[in-house]
């Protein structure tokens, strides 16, 4: 049986990375994967998009409707766009304190092109820009969606209360200088979003998400066919954290939703996706420990702990999604640690091989996307120290 995704794990996932020295887990590790050096394998062709500037986050899509992709960054307190396949760079938003650390694309106004999010960490921002007529010669018109929000460090969209419009997911992880202290929500774009002051913020994990939380995860855990959320918490330097657990959502999305524990000593954790990994009908997690060592995997119903990679530095960055177009459910990762990107293929049954994609590259961002439209996912990559954008172009064709 192949796996089929939940239609509320329909957008890519999108997370980033940090850094900070950590310690390696002491979970007990339940080998699930072989590594491979790449020794016999086609290289990715790596492809530069900007070099110069530290870049925290970047999101692929075709933001000048010629059907191309572009890509958009942020680095040095602007926001670029990158017009593929050339690369010409064109200034959005050079607005001072505009550091953003998270980004997503999707359509804010309904009026058929991708907008951009942005979202800041300290102090909790959320923007978007919305594509002009002419999106290379006319301005981009900047508007607020939050400021309600301090320690942004997970954005990600899907369709919370099943609407057919995409909304946003956002942590609020700082424990102070906000009305919603260690706490998760989602936020519902207004009716008129060109002219709306801000965002509706539904709080969900009241003061529910201590430690520090990170990345969002978001699909329906439990086969009630609503969409659930999940995190990971990192951890110092708050004294709690280090677990990674989801949230239940009730009938009304806008009620607060019940925590469960997913696993605990977990240092430096920060990712966490669900998915049916073994294709056993049940939901499971890929998470990773980016502010420590190790990706992994945790099989329903018991959440038992499988190892993908045991030994990877600060895999801060993390995607779960079919890389490989077989059907199940594959990730993918960049280590600031190690300086190494790599994906991991599964073969259905929750066995991972890894294969490096690059060496000597550092990422607080990925992304998977059809950069030269030849039918496979390439991975997008905002380099944090390697102060960079780039892709690397995968050779697994179909």
């Amino acid at each position: 049986m192949r796996i089929r995704l939940s239609p509320f794990m329909s957008s890519l996932y999108s997370l980033h990375s940090a850094s900070v020295c950590a310690t390696l887990a002491t979970s007990t590790f339940f080998p699930s994967w072989t590594a491979s050096a790449n020794a016999a394998e086609t290289p990715w062709k790596k492809h530069v998009v900007h070099q110069g500037a530290q870049s925290l986050t970047a999101v692929a899509g075709d933001f000048t409707k010629d059907g191309r992709p572009d890509i958009i960054a942020n680095s040095a307190d602007k926001t670029r766009l990158f017009v593929g396949p050339d690369w010409k760079e064109i200034v959005l938003d050079a607005t001072r304190g505009h550091d953003f650390i998270h980004s997503e694309s999707f359509d804010v106004d309904g009026d058929g092109d991708l907008d951009f999010i942005g979202a800041r960490y300290q102090p909790g921002l959320i923007i978007w820009l919305e594509q002009p007529d002419h999106p290379l010669t006319d301005a981009w018109p900047l508007r607020i969606a939050s400021k309600e929000l301090n320690g942004i460090h997970g954005l990600l969209k899907g369709d919370v209360n099943r609407d057919g419009k995409m909304d946003l997911i956002a942590n609020s992880a700082q424990p102070v200088d906000t009305s919603y202290p260690e706490s998760l929500a989602w936020l519902s774009i207004p009716k008129a979003p060109r002219t709306a002051k801000n965002w509706d913020v539904h709080v969900f994990a009241d003061k529910d998400a201590p430690g520090l939380s990170h990345y969002l995860g978001f699909g329906d855990v439990n086969g009630d066919a609503r969409p659930d959320a999940a995190t990971g918490a990192k951890g110092s330097p708050s004294p709690v954290g280090n677990y990674f657990a989801w949230w239940e959502a009730p009938t009304d999305p806008t009620n607060v939703w019940k925590k469960h524990l997913i696993a605990e000593k977990q240092i430096g954790a920060t990712n966490i996706h669900p998915g049916d990994v073994n294709n056993d009908g049940k939901a499971d997690f890929i998470a990773s420990r980016g502010h420590g060592n190790g990706v992994i995997w945790f099989e329903a119903p018991s959440w038992k702990e499988h190892a993908i990679h045991a030994t990877l530095k600060e895999p801060h960055s993390l995607i779960a999604l079919d890389m490989d177009g077989d059907g199940d459910l594959d990730a993918a990762t960049c280590a600031y640690g190690d300086k190494q990107a790599w994906w991991f293929e599964n073969d259905g049954k929750g066995k991972f091989t890894n294969h490096l994609v690059a060496n000597d590259q550092e990422a607080y961002d990925i992304r998977a996307f059809d950069m030269d439209q030849d039918g496979d996912l390439d991975l997008v990559i905002a380099g944090r120290a390697s102060n960079n954008v780039a892709w690397y172009e995968n050779p697994r064709r179909k």
